[in-house]
């Protein structure tokens, strides 16, 4: 293939594997959601896997609906993190390409 087309191709095949080092890097990463000021957190993988959750023991004894309601907020938080580290780090490949409107990547 010649021209700008083998240009293209090129330029498609750099971005799906610069897409596929951020997507192992993403996978790899750890964020912390907290809730109620840090009296509940939820360390979440990049696979959206709940490694741990953490509870002030007297958040149960004083409020336990509380509890529960700051768990979800929680996990909540930690899934919006690793929502935004996937923008950054995803979010600026296809900048650049003069990609046909339309065009949805990865393939």
């Amino acid at each position: 293939m010649k021209g700008p087309l083998a240009g293209l191709m090129q330029q498609a095949q750099r971005m799906q594997e610069d897409m596929k080092r951020a997507q192992e890097e993403i996978a790899q990463a750890e964020v912390t959601g907290q809730a109620g000021g840090g009296l509940v957190s939820v360390l979440m993988s990049g696979r959206h896997e709940v490694r741990r959750v953490t509870i002030d023991r007297k958040l149960f004894a004083d409020d336990p609906e509380m509890a529960e309601d700051l768990v979800a907020a929680a996990v909540n938080d930690a899934v919006n993190k690793i929502a935004a580290l996937s923008q950054e780090k995803l979010g600026g490949l296809t900048a650049g390409m003069n990609l046909p409107a339309g065009l949805k990547l990865p393939f």
